[in-house]
């Protein structure tokens, strides 16, 4: 049977069709893999430290948070039930995690920076006073201008709506390396001991290295950065 020019036509029009059909599946496909890719273990955990900072129930509070293929563990201290009872709500809502181990404490509140380093202060100048009693009036007169600074300081931070603890150190550090692109892929431990900071892990090129000390030292109340990244 001849092909006409109408029939011919009838199957150009449905090899285009199913042309387009194909097209539209692969890109559905495509999409969907996309959509399906696993979140990174080393974001979840930048992630929820960048959600504590905010949160005024974990104010005083240290969190350890570690992620190992979207399964959570927090570990550290908390002031109190409710700031246990917030960790794990925002720990939990997070994009990436499958599930949450509490493994948190109630402690007391940690004492912000400012009042570690007025009590640092304090022991200095009594170890001066007595070894040296004819300095007495001075280093009397030393420690109220350090008082009234650290008073100031203090009122300052909290005006500014947090206080200033080794725990929130640790959290805005992984907060901005939540944004930075040359710490994708990165794997990085963060502890504050009195506002110095350690860090430990992997990232993927010296760059990022660079990058993650860097943040480490311009954060504010940091006092010392000690640096065992590993580039890998």
């Amino acid at each position: 049977m001849p092909v006409t020019k109408s029939s011919a036509r009838h199957m150009l029009g449905m090899l285009t069709v199913l042309m387009a059909i194909v097209a539209a599946a692969g890109t559905m496909t495509s999409a969907t893999s996309a959509a399906q890719q696993p979140i990174k273990d080393g974001w979840i955990t930048m992630k929820i430290h960048s959600l504590f900072i905010p949160e005024n129930a974990l104010e005083g509070s240290n969190v350890y948070v570690d992620t190992d293929s979207g399964v959570v563990t927090l570990s550290g201290t908390v002031a109190s039930e409710a700031g246990r009872a917030r960790a794990l709500a925002v720990a939990k809502s997070t994009d990436g995690v499958k599930s949450v181990v509490d493994k948190l404490r109630i402690g007391p509140a940690e004492r912000e920076l400012d009042d570690i380093a007025h009590s640092a202060g304090n022991a200095t100048s009594n170890a001066a006073k007595e070894v040296a009693k004819e300095t007495k009036e001075v280093a009397k007169g030393t420690s109220n201008v350090a008082k009234e600074v650290g008073s100031e300081t203090k009122a300052a931070t909290n005006a500014a709506g947090r206080k200033v603890t080794d725990g929130w150190v640790k959290s805005k550090i992984f907060a901005q390396y939540l944004t930075e692109d040359t710490l994708d892929d990165s794997d990085i431990d963060i502890d504050v001991a009195n506002g110095v900071v350690t860090l430990n892990g992997t990232v993927k090129t010296a760059a990022g290295k660079a990058r993650a000390v860097a943040i480490a030292k311009g954060t504010d109340r940091v006092s010392g950065v000690k640096d065992n990244l590993r580039v890998g």
